[in-house]
Formats: C-alpha cells, sequence, structure tokens
C-alpha cells in the first residue's frame, strides 16, 4: 500500500505530511505560505477600492458610473486565496504524478477548503479519502494525526446512505 498524505491548509499556509503505514507518525515533507495573505487590502491594492474610485481623476470622460451597491466578483482576500489553493493544487497534482502518494487526506478551514475543492482535478479528488473542514494549522503533527483517526473513526461508524 502506497503513502497517506495529510493536507493541513488554511488561506495563509499549508503543511504536507506522509504516512506510510497507519502505525506510523507523521512526517512533515512541505510546508506553503501564502505572503498575499498577510497583506492588508491597502498593502495589495494599489487603487483604490470602490466603484466610482477614478470619477475624481484627470482620466473620467464623463463615462456612466456603476452604481454605489457594485459588488466585485472576488475580493483581493479571495483572490489570494484562489492563487494560493492553486499552489497547492500544482503541488499535489505533480506528487500524485510521480507516484509520492495514494491516498490523500484534506484538513482545511470550511472557506478554504470550498476553495480547494472548485480547483482540485478530478483525477485528484478519487485519491482523497478523507476531508475535515477544520484548521488545525496550528496543531503538532502528532495532535493533527490524532484528528484524523477520530475522524476516520467516526466516518467508519456512520451507516452508509
Amino acid at each position: 500500500m502506497g503513502a497517506t498524505w495529510i493536507v493541513s491548509a488554511n488561506a495563509g499556509k499549508a503543511k504536507f505530511f506522509s504516512q506510510v503505514d497507519a502505525s506510523d507518525t507523521l512526517v512533515e515533507i512541505n510546508d506553503m505560505v501564502n505572503d498575499g495573505a498577510r497583506l492588508t487590502t491597502q498593502e495589495s491594492e494599489t487603487d483604490k477600492l470602490g466603484p466610482t474610485a477614478a470619477t475624481k481623476s484627470i482620466h473620467n470622460v464623463g463615462g456612466a458610473t456603476p452604481n454605489k451597491l457594485y459588488q466585485p466578483a472576488q475580493t483581493p482576500d479571495q483572490h489570494q486565496s484562489e492563487l494560493f489553493a492553486r499552489d497547492i493544487a500544482t503541488f499535489l497534482e505533480r506528487s500524485q504524478n510521480e507516484g509520492a502518494f495514494q491516498q490523500l487526506h484534506l484538513v482545511a478551514s470550511p472557506e478554504f477548503l470550498g476553495v480547494l475543492r472548485k480547483i482540485l482535478e478530478p483525477k485528484l479528488g478519487s485519491a482523497i479519502d478523507l476531508e475535515i473542514n477544520k484548521d488545525y494549522t496550528q496543531y503538532s503533527a502528532a495532535q493533527l494525526l490524532e484528528q484524523v483517526n477520530a475522524a476516520k473513526a467516526q466516518q467508519r461508524e456512520k451507516p452508509a446512505s
């Protein structure tokens, strides 16, 4: 049986652990940090945010401006989270193609898990054996393994629907 990888992530950082046998301890094999998540909007965005940001500029040519209820499709924070999720997905896909793991457990904060689900390739999705929508990025490897084992035990106890 191949290795099982456990990914513990949120929008700011991700840790990758490997476990060859169910009785083994977790070995951290990689970690990633999303530097963009640590920036404030003022630091990451050079333009003033808002629908009428350019109306007072010399470039205003009198065109229609959007109404005040305008909401961008994606906030800067959401964009940074998506970029980070793409980095994680790329690393996981490359590792799976190299045969580094056969099973994958995703442990991520609820919002970030949703972003990851949208981005992961279907081939990688078939390797996912367990998903936990909690942020355990601050946990040690032993604490994380404890939470994963508890979730797997709970999953086995659930009757099939």
